[in-house]
């Protein structure tokens, strides 16, 4: 049976003048666009308030059963493929990597090789998420030794080079993406962001496939590994089925073997991995004993710098031994305890609540996953702004665009400073400027770097005789402020929710968690509420949890449908439209499931629809979503078309075609992604689905 992989989200309708359609259908039927090939609408009997479907050369399908859900499994669904070896990619905003662990010794996760390059007092377990492509466009490198490559390029010969940074945000930030999405690289030319993610994860799969084949002493084939790419839990469908196509494009999985691909949600990783946590495994902010040595009253960063220490002294293993149990962090559990785990990368903030379920473990999510574009990137947008401030926005711009490699060296000397803040630091951070960037300037203004800096008014930053940019501990903190404020603010939104209210754990993870800012102001905010907790290694967490998750996908039993979605519903007098004689009910709404409601891993919503005539071969149905559980109509506030669902009826058709054909739909909510089969009854043979939410 062909599956495929939708969010939550609405299968509703959308109604052109019943003067353009064909006769009604008959009971219980639920308005639908569909496209076929050729031929009018076949007449079928009506009734009171039943609906038409668009002719217009295209034919209707009618619902032939009611909503209702089920638990029991597919009988189709075959058994599944099996596996070698699960390689989870950490595909990241600022920084990339991946790991992978054997399913016969799931116990041991083996992290990426070490990558060649790297910055000062930066962990180089995983590499930033850049690119470089040759000035014909093809793929040229990726990480280090992409940016390192465009550094030592001469500053004219880099302006045709196409060199890109933290791109994954514009999955998050385009309303309308599509797969013609186009990214804009450091010179300003445009390049496909779905050339850009396939490159990106083609890297991956040869340097995964190479260390594995080197392990093994023989070529390793890609059949025999389940891939797994994380993406944020706030993500919409659109970006999901991007990185999806992106992987396909790549040769990690096909649209045939769809099951080789598991998208996982990242908060929910790090969430599988903090289970296993012991007790040296971690630092805890908030706790009244201490941990690793350091209790609360200890200053906020000094355990997790020492924590930091022990681990980059370790590093030469790159196995990382999980124990096949609970870890010593819920012998304080008991059955219902809840926690919230926050996961802070450089893009965005993911937030989701999860109950434990003894003895086995697993999780529940008691909340929607929530968050926003709080990430690590927006402190680099402050001191963007910063410079505009001081130098003038027209000329930072100017430079951006005409000394491409010298903006990415400038922000590299950032990013190490950046990195450096903190609540007790009393001396100033010194930001180099690169050399291209002062001369620039002069040639530009007429006058030096430290004149503009005099003028500005800006007090906090100086200029030092070494060509840096001197800065005040106070003025970096101020970059900070405007992310961390955001981050605190949605948090307390959150724990004003009731099932928030009484979490026991907060775990704070990813690559910003790092930040003692951001540890400082968590733990102020809520450290009286729970207790803090950072698992060591933090940049690595959320990869080491989806490579568990990849070993077993079914450890998170029940999620939260981020939207409601439906197909049909209510028949009120004023919706009732009569033409020719015929009672017609427009815009209905019948609704599936509603936003934040729980839904468990398997759970089942049955549709069956039959063709307007025998002879159709494609019903294509419209996707409507809304962030409200309370919906009627399609024309409802906020109910907004997202996708289509195309069901493909060529292959099916027997010697003898009933008058009225059921294509019955499965469709399974309660994964990361939507899951949907078909199956034609009267033949019992597998309907192809299709699903789209980039091109409809």
């Amino acid at each position: 049976m062909f599956s495929v992989w939708l969010d939550p989200c609405y299968f509703a309708s959308q109604w052109d003048d019943p003067g353009q359609l064909g006769e009604g259908l008959s009971d219980r039927i639920i308005r639908t666009e569909l496209q076929q090939g050729g031929g009018p609408a076949e007449t079928a009997p009506t009734s009171a308030y039943s609906s038409p479907a668009r002719s217009l050369g295209d034919t209707g399908i009618t619902p032939l059963s009611p909503s209702h859900i089920v638990n029991d499994a597919d009988p189709n669904v075959s058994e599944q493929q099996t596996f070698l070896v699960v390689v989870a990619i950490d595909f990241g905003t600022t920084s990339s990597g991946y790991a992978y662990s054997f399913t016969k010794e799931p116990e041991c996760i083996h992290v990426m090789r070490r990558w060649e390059g790297g910055d000062p007092g930066v962990s180089n377990q995983k590499t930033p998420t850049t690119i470089l492509l040759t000035p014909e466009r093809k793929f040229h490198s990726f990480g280090y030794a992409a940016r390192d490559f465009y550094h030592d390029l001469d500053p004219t010969e880099a302006k045709q080079w196409l060199y890109l940074e933290k791109f994954k945000m514009k999955l998050h930030t385009t309303g309308d993406l599509t797969m013609d999405t186009d990214l804009t690289a450091a010179n300003g030319k445009k390049v496909k962001a779905l050339e850009i993610f396939a490159y990106a994860l083609q890297y991956f799969k040869e340097q995964a496939l190479k260390e594995l084949s080197d392990q093994a002493g023989s070529e390793f084939e890609n059949s025999d590994v389940r891939w797994v790419i994380t993406v944020p839990a706030i993500w919409k469908q659109p970006a999901k089925q991007f990185m999806r196509q992106a992987a396909y494009q790549a040769g990690l999985a096909s649209p045939e073997n769809s099951e080789q691909l598991i998208i996982a949600l990242e908060p929910e990783a790090a969430s599988i991995y903090c289970r296993k946590l012991r007790l040296h495994q971690m630092i805890e902010l908030s706790g009244k004993v201490a941990v690793n040595g350091y209790s609360a009253s200890d200053t906020v960063g000094a355990g997790f710098a020492q924590a930091k220490e022990h681990v980059r002294r370790n590093r030469q293993s790159r196995t990382f031994l999980v124990e096949n149990v609970i870890g010593e962090i819920w012998s304080e559990l008991e059955e219902g305890d809840k926690y919230v785990v926050v996961d802070s990368g450089g893009g965005t903030v993911d937030l989701t609540v999860h109950q434990i379920r003894l003895p086995e473990g697993h999780l529940k999510e008691l909340y929607k996953a929530t968050g926003g574009p709080y990430g690590s990137l927006g402190v680099d947008y402050e001191f963007e702004k910063l410079l505009c401030k001081i130098f003038g926005e027209d000329f930072i711009e100017q430079f951006k665009i005409k000394r491409p490699a010298a903006w990415v060296d400038l922000m590299i000397a950032f990013e190490s400073r950046k990195r450096a803040a903190a609540p007790d630091r009393t001396n100033p951070l010194n930001i180099t400027l690169p050399f291209s960037f002062i001369d620039y300037y002069k040639k530009f203004r007429g006058h030096s770097v430290e004149h503009a800096l005099r003028k500005s008014n800006v007090d906090f930053v100086k200029w030092s005789s070494q060509g840096m940019l001197r800065m005040s501990p106070d003025a970096m903190n101020a970059l900070f402020k405007p992310t961390i404020d955001s981050i605190i603010e949605h948090l307390r939104d959150l724990f004003q929710k009731p099932e928030v209210c009484t979490v026991k754990f907060l775990f704070l993870v990813g690559g910003f968690a790092e930040a003692p800012l951001l540890q400082q102001a968590v733990h102020a905010a809520f450290g009286d509420k729970c207790r803090i907790i950072i698992p060591q290694d933090v940049g690595l967490t959320i990869l080491k949890g989806a490579v568990l998750f990849g070993l077993d996908p079914a450890v998170i039993k029940v999620r939260r449908s981020p939207l409601t979605y439906g197909v049909g519903g209510k028949h009120p007098p004023e919706k009732l439209l009569v033409k020719d004689g015929t009672r017609w009910c427009t815009d209905v709404f019948d609704k599936f499931i509603s936003a934040d409601q729980s839904v468990a891993l398997g759970e089942l919503v049955k549709r069956s629809y039959t063709p307007a005539k025998p002879s159709q071969l494609v019903i294509v149905i419209n996707i409507y979503s809304s962030e409200h559980d309370t919906v009627s109509f399609i024309t409802d506030p906020g109910v907004k078309k997202c996708g289509t669902l195309r069901l493909d009826l060529t292959g099916t058709s027997g010697t003898a075609v009933p008058a009225r054909r059921e294509i019955q739909t499965l469709m399974q909510f309660g994964d990361t992604e939507i899951k949907a089969t078909a199956i034609d009854i009267a033949t019992s043979k597998s309907v192809k689905v299709g699903i789209d939410f980039l091109n409809y």
